[in-house]
């Protein structure tokens, strides 16, 4: 039987950021480093593939502080923790990793910042999202308001306006987000914002190579879990930036292909927490069912990496 032809087109940067890279890297090191099992505080990265490869591994990933024994190494998520969580390791006398990536670091050391120079903090956030939870847990309780879209930003009501601060989570839509900042920085022009943007290089890259293919794709796929921000963001970009048919899978074997046996050309591109592995399974899916061409769009080269702990070093 004859395959009827599909054009992948591959979305470029895809997949894995330094941050995740740097994540994974440091449970593997501390596992090489002090054997098993090594404990890691919620999931290192949004991704069940990762998470299940690691467990494997020797990695045993729990809720809370409270469920890792005396006596072994810790791991902290990618997505950043409280202070409340270091400072309850350090009375415990726990060894911990902090694998927190960097550009959420900063985001951390500014909110300290504006705290300790009495601005109030609004935080541009998904609410429940660790990395907001971990980023709100730099200052004391009450010293951030967090927003989610416009309506928040046009009914926030801050102590004093001549007092203000915005920070972002690092994995929001660039569109989003500058629409959330007009709207405070109309209602309040003293608002102080980061010197560089808080949404990290990654998710901007991912978000123009999505924007740049969508137009001329049947139907977008987003590579990456539910539960990761910046792969949902992809799946909202590619609707709206003329793919309506734009859908979120976690590997191959959750795609129904029925719903994509009308299309001449898929779009492909995968979360920062995805690996590309997941992108392969899903083209030798495809190739299985069609007659695969792939081009690949490229925007820009990703340079950027980070060190370990030095603890790991």
């Amino acid at each position: 039987m004859t395959k009827s032809p599909l054009t992948i087109v591959l979305a470029s940067p895809r997949g894995f950021c330094a941050g995740v890279d740097r994540a994974i890297l440091i449970v593997e090191a501390a596992i090489e480093k002090y054997g098993t099992p090594v404990y890691v505080r919620h999931e290192i990265v949004h991704n069940r593939f990762v998470v299940d490869t690691l467990k494997a591994k020797g990695a045993v990933f729990v809720d809370e502080l409270t469920e890792v024994p005396d006596g072994v190494p810790v791991v902290f998520s990618a997505h950043g923790v409280p202070k409340s969580v270091p400072q309850a390791a350090d009375s415990r006398g726990l060894d911990y990793l902090d694998a927190t990536c960097p550009l959420v670091t900063k985001v951390h050391r500014e909110a300290e910042l504006h705290h300790e120079m009495g601005r109030q903090i609004i935080m541009i956030g998904h609410k429940g999202h660790p990395e907001v939870i971990g980023t709100m847990g730099q200052v004391p309780a009450g010293a951030v308001l967090l927003v989610e879209n416009v309506d928040d930003a046009e009914t926030v009501s801050p102590a004093a306006a001549d007092k203000l601060a915005y920070i972002t989570q690092t994995t929001l839509s660039v569109d989003d987000t500058i629409a959330i900042v007009e709207v405070l920085r109309r209602r309040f022009p003293d608002i102080v914002g980061p010197r560089k943007d808080d949404i990290c290089y990654a998710t901007t890259n991912r978000q123009i190579a999505v924007k740049t293919i969508a137009p001329h794709c049947d139907a977008v796929m987003v590579i990456g879990s539910p539960q990761s921000s910046n792969s949902k963001r992809l799946v909202e970009v590619a609707a709206r930036s003329g793919c309506a048919h734009s859908i979120l899978v976690e590997r191959a074997a959750d795609l129904d292909w029925n719903t994509l046996a009308a299309i001449s050309r898929l779009g492909i591109t995968a979360g920062a927490s995805a690996p590309e592995v997941l992108v392969e399974e899903v083209i030798a899916a495809a190739r299985a069912r069609f007659a695969v061409t792939i081009e690949e769009i490229k925007v820009t080269d990703e340079t950027v990496a980070f060190k370990l702990p030095p603890q790991l070093l």
